[in-house]
């Protein structure tokens, strides 16, 4: 009877039980397809990372959802790989390391700060952005029960990906983001036909002071961090002029009881951007066993 050893980590937190949860399955090579989506939908967290050897990078790492294989995710990168140091199976170098994580892709490069030993931060860098198909708000914002007065003035949706596609939908305020009322058949109706993985709805305030900006993304279930999303929102915000520094700290799950927070880079001037940097810490919450 084959047995995976596997972790559950929080992604972008400091303490267990905030953040996003992931699971990590390593030992992966010989499940196929069929059997990583089954093992996805049993563990039932918004992703579920699987650890198999590489021929061209460091480690490689294959992504579900519940429904389905995604190509990049921020949460699931932070937590792999902090994963892989916190088990021994990686150990970082002198204050850190960067490791080069095969995703579907390509290859990334992730960044591991540590001290003593003991993994403190990962950094993710994202694929260079692309700007995508733009949506009318008066067709966008009523699935979410939203108007035009709760959109940002001067600010498209617009589906943006750094590795995945996301439909970035900047509104006014915190106020705006607490009266979501999502319409499910809606959604899929217009993701259908625009074509985006989810949708990221952000405001330029943080839930906390220490953030600059705060955001609830659905997919349709609503996620607690989205590391991926938060790299798109990024690269919009620095595209259209949004925020006047490259850097800021994004939150993220406050209203769901899972609080995240991540650090977030721009690289590049404003209408070539090069790569965004996402970054976070981990916790360990789960180590066991998977027998099948």
């Amino acid at each position: 009877m084959p047995v995976y050893p596997f972790m559950q980590v929080d992604a972008f937190t400091d303490r267990p039980l905030g953040g996003n949860p992931c699971a990590i399955v390593f030992e992966a090579d010989d499940l196929d397809t069929a059997t990583m989506q089954a093992i996805a939908q049993e563990m039932n967290l918004s992703e579920t990372a699987f650890v198999l050897r590489s021929a061209v990078a460091d480690v490689r790492a294959r992504y579900f959802t519940i429904e389905e294989e995604i190509p990049l995710a921020g949460h699931p990168t932070i937590a792999t790989v902090f994963a892989l140091f916190e088990s021994g199976r990686l150990a970082p170098q002198r204050e850190g390391a960067t490791i080069s994580l095969e995703l579907r892709d390509g290859p990334i490069p992730v960044e591991v700060m540590a001290r003593g030993g003991v993994v403190e931060r990962v950094v993710m860098t994202q694929r260079k952005p692309q700007f995508l198909a733009t949506v009318d708000a008066e067709q966008a914002l009523p699935i979410w029960g939203l108007t035009q007065a709760d959109a940002l003035a001067g600010a498209p949706i617009q589906v943006v990906s750094t590795g995945t596609p996301q439909l970035m939908i900047p509104v006014r305020s915190l106020e705006a983001l607490r009266r979501i009322q999502f319409d499910e058949p809606a959604y899929r109706r217009l993701r259908d036909e625009v074509g985006f993985f989810s949708a990221h709805l952000f405001c330029l305030q943080g839930a906390t002071p220490a953030g600059q900006t705060f955001a609830r993304h659905l997919a349709p279930f609503e996620d607690p961090f989205t590391g991926s999303a938060t790299g798109g929102m990024g690269a919009y915000l620095w595209h259209y002029g949004l925020i006047d520094r490259p850097t800021f700290v994004a939150e993220q799950g406050h209203w769901m009881n899972r609080p995240g927070q991540a650090t977030v880079e721009v690289i590049g001037p404003r209408d070539d951007i090069a790569t965004v940097k996402v970054g976070g810490g981990a916790v360990t919450v789960v180590r066991g066993e998977l027998i099948l």
